[in-house]
């Protein structure tokens, strides 16, 4: 399959590490990338400016939960995603797959599609494939996602088989769905930790031609060796000419580790979310800024980040208006996360054509704090 407007190109490979350009009709982006998390077609607290200022450009939106509120129609009749948010770059809009899985005490699955209870009002909604398309297809994103079935962590190998058979007939119907021009379609990958089930819908997404594949269903409860395993496991077996997606999982370390096994593309709400919270990353491991050894800090977060943040504050400011529970905390503190994200990824893209991505991955892990623990630099 092939979508006028969308092509990737693969630069450099260094093992299973690639570097590589994605072509959108809104622009390229450098992979591998981290796309900051836009659901409601924003990145919580940030301008789009503020964003592309990052390093970021591609922003991911959710078209379940915009479907809902303002719903698609609005965004359609307002020029579309793009002009709605005031994002110019590429966007991708994840289907609502993923919230199967999450909003499954309010949700019906069977073979047609889900009957969903609106978080918002409790009224019934029904997503198909076709509809998921047809979500997706008015908000307008360069990227779309084939709607899916996400098992429940750990689930017993029957359940995750049956998502897995579920999430191929779905794919198929996505592919015969209408979708804008230049849009690119990815399929997206089940199959819990069952390596049989995993190598068995890649095999088979792989066959149907999508544009791009993502290894979905990681990150929710199988332990970290399991998400390492099985992400290697399904990178492996997807196209090598086609971009590959690690939906949803994102602590810096996840982030190197599979951009080592052959992932191309990530997004994660960790940056952010951790930002709101005061918690801020670095090389060393990440930063509570609530803790009392910074109050009279007067470095930065970090000496050599470039961010809008180190350029400009202290470790005693933003300790400061975390505790004083400031708006500016989080704003301040998500421009700081995300920024080093971007870095990290450019870090690993570097490597990648430099040739020397596992002497890069070694060093970063080793310096990297377990989680849960403090930088103390």
């Amino acid at each position: 399959m092939s979508v006028a407007g969308f092509s990737f190109r693969l630069r450099a490979a260094d093992g299973a590490a690639r570097a590589g350009v994605v072509s959108t009709p809104h622009g390229e982006f450098e992979t591998p990338a981290f796309m900051p998390v836009g659901t409601l077609a924003s990145v919580k607290g940030l301008t789009p400016l503020q964003v592309r200022e990052t390093g970021a450009r591609i922003v991911l939106a959710n078209a379940y939960h915009l479907s809902l509120r303002p719903g698609e129609d609005v965004v359609e009749a307002l020029g579309g995603l793009h002009s709605f948010m005031g994002w110019d770059g590429p966007i991708l809009t994840d289907s609502g797959g993923f919230q199967v899985f999450s909003l499954s005490p309010i949700n019906r699955v069977d073979d047609e599609g889900v009957l969903f209870r609106s978080h918002l009002d409790g009224a019934e909604v029904f997503i198909t494939p076709e509809r998921a398309m047809e979500i997706q297809r008015r908000l307008g994103a360069d990227i779309v996602m084939a709607f899916d079935e996400c098992p429940p962590p750990l689930a017993p190998r029957p359940v995750v088989q049956k998502a897995v058979e579920r999430t191929l007939l779905w794919a198929e119907r996505c592919l015969d769905a209408p979708r804008a021009e230049g849009a690119a379609l990815f399929g997206i990958v089940q199959g819990g930790v069952y390596r049989d089930l995993r190598l068995g819908c890649a095999e088979r997404l792989s066959s149907m031609g999508f544009d791009g594949y993502a290894v979905g269903g990681l990150g929710i409860g199988e332990g970290a060796e399991g998400t390492a395993e099985m992400t290697a496991l399904t990178a492996s077996a997807l196209p090598e000419d086609r971009p590959r997606y690690l939906m949803g999982l994102g602590r810096p370390e996840d982030i190197v580790r599979a951009v080592g096994a052959g992932v191309d593309m990530f997004d994660c709400v960790v940056p952010t979310r951790n930002a709101r919270n005061a918690m801020l990353f670095t090389p060393n491991g990440p930063m509570r800024m609530r803790n009392a050894r910074y109050a009279r800090d007067e470095r930065p977060v970090m000496e050599d980040c470039d961010c809008y943040t180190c350029r400009n504050f202290t470790r005693a400011y933003l300790r400061h208006l975390y505790v004083a529970g400031e708006m500016l905390a989080g704003v301040l503190g998500s421009i700081h996360n995300l920024r080093f994200y971007q870095r990290l990824v450019a870090d690993c893209r570097r490597a990648v054509l430099e040739g020397r991505f596992e002497r890069f991955a070694a060093d970063f892990l080793e310096n990297c704090s377990p989680k849960g623990t403090e930088s103390a630099k």
